[in-house]
């Protein structure tokens, strides 16, 4: 072989060692604990109000029939027109990952004879939707709601109340909101504003966006509920649905401000707010910061009557009221506020260690202490004592106990004061009666 000529071999190919780093899908996020301290904190609230009203839990399954949705929130609804996560699996079943909680209670409420249970039944839900909507502020395709559900009864009282809790939940949570509310009535007093309300916008059919001249003949309503600054100008002077109201819904939209009224809720008559689900009847509302905002980007909840659903979806007649919260909404409205969750565990002692053997004992007397009632902390995977009582300060413990080679030897541990600084040596089996007489001198 010519020694100007080299095999494949002697140099050897470079490979592309560069593995392709994955993210999160668009319209979805990571629930990190920065944020997951929120969610907590919500959820304590929300569970608290609810077990003190009597309205028990439920959880759905977060995969449904695509027929539950598109027959309970209706076809021309922007939900199941354009947002849905549906697919046909492996058996061929039409199924859709939820976009909301709603229909999914409505059909549980059916399937497990609740019908049979004393009435109303007062449900509250806590969990994850995804619907394929346009990522922006404040708007997620894979999110959290939580909600309330009443159903069984047609008191303007149920609707009252569910608004009320709403509210006392914000105000749980540090945010003073408004609640604008209207009546979009029933479907025989709807029907004739829905012919009032075409023959308004059909001279003006060129002024609106496009998605509105579609809604204009398949949804009406919902030109009311658009954000473009052009068709809510037009809503302006549109007909009011209040004006055009049933002396039933009328009366029963009557009591419910009156009650809301009684229980000092702020709330403001939006004659303009339709709510974007087709099982809605009668009374609707939303939750805002101000009034002022209720007329631009998102609300952080909302919800109203639908005493229709329950029969469209297979079941008897039967009235019922509900509402739903966004929970990351919230939360970044808590954030902006600078609102902080209370800290629910703040630790008393920290346990610091050094040595193999130390690290070793004190993962016992970590669960010793915990299990006694004392509120502990730790960082076993630190070995340097200087890092650990630097966490130590951070937590704002009272007492940190260190435990080495010679307290391991001597059955003690040396327990230092983060106050004064003062350090001394008790006895290993004494530690959980000596901290307690000690933590309880600052009670």
């Amino acid at each position: 072989m010519s020694k100007n000529k080299t095999s494949n071999t002697d140099t050897p190919s470079k490979k592309n060692t560069s593995k392709k780093s994955f993210q999160t899908l668009r319209g979805m996020k990571d629930i990190l604990p920065e944020d997951s301290k929120y969610f907590l904190w919500i959820f304590d609230q929300v569970r608290d109000i609810a077990e003190s009203y009597g309205i028990g839990l439920i959880e759905t399954p977060i995969l449904e029939p695509t027929d539950l949705f598109v027959r309970g929130i209706g076809k021309q609804t922007d939900i199941v027109e354009k947002e849905m996560f549906s697919f046909v699996d492996q058996g061929g079943d039409k199924v859709t990952i939820r976009p909301e909680a709603t229909a999914s209670v409505a059909r549980a409420y059916i399937e497990h004879g609740m019908l049979s249970w004393p009435q109303p039944v007062k449900l509250w839900y806590w969990g994850k939707m995804l619907r394929r909507e346009r990522p922006q502020s404040g708007r997620l395709r894979e999110f959290h709601q939580f909600g309330f559900e009443i159903i069984g009864s047609d008191d303007p009282m149920v609707d009252a109340q569910i608004i009320f809790l709403t509210y006392k939940i914000m105000q749980s949570l540090g945010l003073e909101v408004v609640i604008p509310i209207n009546s979009i009535g029933c479907n025989e007093c709807r029907a004739h504003y829905r012919k009032v309300l075409v023959d308004y916008y059909k001279p003006k059919r060129s002024e609106l966006c496009d998605d509105c001249k579609k809604r204009l003949t398949k949804n009406p309503f919902r030109v009311l509920d658009c954000k473009e600054n052009k068709c809510q100008a037009l809503s302006v002077d549109a007909p009011q649905t209040v004006d055009y109201l049933c002396d039933d819904c009328r009366n029963h939209f009557m009591k419910v401000v009156d009650y809301l009224d009684e229980l000092d809720v702020p709330c403001i008559l939006k004659p303009t707010l339709v709510r974007g689900l087709d099982y809605y009847n009668r009374t609707v509302f939303e939750v805002w910061l101000s009034e002022e905002e209720s007329s631009r980007q998102s609300a952080l909840g909302g919800g109203g009557r639908y005493d229709g659903l329950i029969e469209m979806l297979g079941g008897r007649p039967t009235p019922a009221s509900g509402m739903a919260v966004g929970i990351e909404r919230v939360v970044k409205v808590l954030r902006s506020q600078g609102i902080e969750p209370p800290r629910t565990y703040q630790p008393e002692v920290f346990v610091a260690q050094l040595g193999e053997e130390a690290k070793r004992k004190s993962l016992l007397l970590f669960e010793e202490l915990r299990t006694s009632g004392i509120k502990v902390a730790e960082n076993l995977a630190k070995d340097g004592l200087k890092a650990q009582l630097e966490l130590a300060n951070k937590l704002g413990v009272k007492f940190t106990l260190i435990l080495g080679q010679k307290e391991i030897l001597d059955g003690t541990v040396m327990l230092r004061d983060m106050e004064s600084g003062n350090q001394e040596i008790i006895d290993l089996k004494k530690v959980v009666p000596t901290l307690k007489k000690r933590l309880a001198s600052f009670s």
